[in-house]
């Protein structure tokens, strides 16, 4: 089981990687526009959101858990005022 104080320097580590990253990626931005290579911009860019869709598109959420994978019972207003069952089946 893991410990409280394990858990927070997991997190704090994964935000510091997080700032790395941010800091790296505006690093690169500032310096490709001052030297002007917005093409190399545009194509760093274009592959971006490339992979971005294909982690989207290749994510299993089939397997969601929790109050977004239930199937939710929808109350009929006319069913429950004459008694009649609103769900296929039920009696």
């Amino acid at each position: 089981m893991a410990t409280n104080k394990t858990l927070a320097g997991s997190r704090r580590r994964r935000k510091v990687i997080t700032a790395v990253w941010f800091a790296a990626i505006s690093i690169v931005t500032i310096v490709l526009i001052y030297w002007e290579l917005t093409a190399v911009l545009y194509i760093l860019a274009t592959l971006g959101v490339t992979g971005l869709l294909a982690v989207v598109a290749f994510t299993d959420l089939g397997t969601a858990h929790g109050p977004s994978g239930e199937i939710e019972r929808i109350n009929d207003a006319a069913a429950l005022g004459s008694g009649i069952s609103s769900t296929f089946g039920n009696k």
